[in-house]
């Protein structure tokens, strides 16, 4: 089912609410919620260097700190040895903007996109391009929250994701979702596999938390 334009909201809670009750921090008032756009989006990132993600014309400020920003690094670089020798595709970084609709950019912490998802099967020039990844991984921030998790979930699936992974740095969990519906949860002592994404692609996922615990 595709993501739909949604009807005026009539006030800030309604507003909030839709946005999955996010933090009143990360929504942006310039431009105006409802009149942003996706050359918004472009310019906060290139003149502010502000990371905004455009849901129902609103920029709403990406999540991010120190902790999530060392797991989505060392997820790049241990998908990028996987991915990169066998020319599967690519791997994005927590700057990467994707339209997955008109009107739509996602930021995932991280992506996969095989190469079947690029027009001539080659790096795109956009700073927003129309890429529907295959793999979606999200490191949860303390300004996420359960409703916006779900929400974004159900537009990555609506635009073709196929797995998405989301990592629970506090309790050291990763949950594995699928369009099926199917949950599965994952602790530090078990191993995360790539599916039918990425086959034959394992991580011990203690070996991916001990970046929490390195010392000097």
């Amino acid at each position: 089912m595709a993501v739909l334009a949604q009807p005026k909201c009539d006030n800030l809670e309604e507003l909030v609410t839709r946005l999955g009750n996010i933090p009143l921090s990360r929504v942006r008032l310039d431009p105006p919620p409802g009149s942003a756009t996706e050359a918004d989006v472009v310019a906060a990132e290139q003149k502010q260097n502000t990371l905004c993600e455009l849901v129902d014309g609103v920029l709403v400020e990406k999540g991010m700190g120190y902790t999530e920003s060392l797991l989505a690094g060392a997820l790049i670089e241990i998908l990028r040895r996987f991915v990169k020798p066998r020319k599967l595709g690519l791997v994005s970084a927590p700057d990467g903007m994707l339209r997955l609709f008109p009107g739509l950019i996602r930021i995932p912490d991280v992506a996969f996109a095989s190469w079947d998802r690029f027009p001539d099967r080659k790096v795109p020039n956009s700073p927003a391009p129309a890429i529907v990844p295959d793999l979606v991984i999200e490191v949860l921030s303390e300004s996420n929250t359960a409703a916006e998790m779900d929400r974004k979930r159900a537009e990555y699936f609506d635009a073709g994701v196929r797995l998405i992974w989301e990592v629970d740095p506090p309790p050291r969990i990763v949950r594995v979702f699928t369009p099926s519906g199917a949950v599965e949860s994952l602790d530090a002592s078990q191993t995360l596999d790539g599916g039918d994404v990425l086959p034959g692609f394992t991580l011990v996922l203690s070996e991916l938390f001990a970046e929490l615990d390195e010392q000097g």
